[in-house]
């Protein structure tokens, strides 16, 4: 069976893995990101190279972070790691392992890797949120992305949650009031310690614990996600909500999430369309399913 060589491109490190075009994982391993563009493409055609002569690869797929353009492969916006921007992934690549390249934005990849094969196997119509150090997501329709005329589809966290208008106008973005780093900055604060002391996993440990700052912030926390998922919803009206990230692993994630859709549909506003929501099935392995899937649907 067609075996595709898999990278999956993010800001700590780079997850690769051999994949039959079914779905199914031959080989997997990690490296660190490399301090400079040559190094990356190096490695890259390095590590493809090695599983080309192993495997008979057919391909690359890519999974990356920021505004991909997937049909020149270069790679717009902003992200963690500034040398991406700019190359182009499909030429370099091609050039160096003679195989066919296809790259997509690392949130578009993990909603096409759920709506293949994971929690929206089910559904043509769904959203994919990433729930993390940032707010961060995609638009599936017709079991596609829909990457919009500025690749900036599925770009939830830029939307502003809060406004205030008393004096100089003030705008807060999703990601900036909504993220486990925004949770973990605010709880810092309040309880009188270094702005980076906490992280958002030690935030909700403290909830278990009963920390009364916590508490209180963890449960604006779900209200924010709340806010959120309930404008998706009236704004897209998808099947299905679903979310990822390593926040919504935590077993009531979701409850809690639906305990504060509940208050929010109940308070007069007249949106009546409660969103479904199911967590993520592949976990961190979705961006490299989502970047096969997408390797495959430009085959054909």
């Amino acid at each position: 069976m067609k075996k595709i060589m898999v990278f999956d491109i993010g800001g700590s490190g780079i997850k690769w893995s051999v994949i039959k075009k079914n779905g199914e994982f031959v080989e997997s391993n990690k490296l660190d990101v490399p301090s400079t563009k040559e190094e990356l493409f190096d490695e890259l055609a390095k590590i493809t190279n090695e599983m080309k002569v192993k495997y008979d690869l057919k391909g690359i797929a890519i999974s990356s972070p920021g505004a991909v353009d997937s049909e020149t492969g270069v790679i717009g916006g902003v992200s963690a790691i500034p040398y991406i921007h700019g190359p182009n992934f499909k030429e370099i690549l091609k050039k160096s392992t003679d195989l066919d390249v296809a790259i997509e934005n690392d949130g578009n990849c993990a909603a096409l890797g759920e709506c293949w094969l994971g929690a929206g196997k089910e559904n043509k119509d769904l959203v994919f949120v990433v729930c993390g150090s940032g707010i961060g997501g995609a638009i599936v329709k017709d079991k596609k992305v829909h990457v919009g005329i500025h690749r900036h589809g599925g770009e939830f966290g830029f939307c502003s949650i809060k406004c205030e208008l008393d004096g100089e106008p003030k705008f807060t973005t999703w990601s900036q009031e909504g993220s486990t780093i925004a949770l973990a900055k605010k709880v810092s604060k309040l309880k009188g310690l270094e702005e980076n002391s906490l992280d958002g996993v030690e935030v909700f440990e403290l909830c278990e614990k009963g920390d009364e700052i916590a508490l209180k912030e963890v449960n604006k926390y779900y209200f924010i996600m709340a806010v959120g998922i309930y404008n998706i919803q009236h704004t897209y009206d998808p099947e299905v909500i679903i979310l990822g990230g390593a926040i919504s692993e935590r077993k009531d994630y979701i409850d809690e999430i639906n305990k504060r859709l509940d208050i929010i549909m109940n308070s007069g506003l007249d949106g009546k369309i409660k969103p479904v929501l199911k967590t993520c099935k592949y976990g961190n392995d979705a961006n490299k399913l989502g970047a096969l899937c997408n390797y495959l649907q430009r085959e054909k």
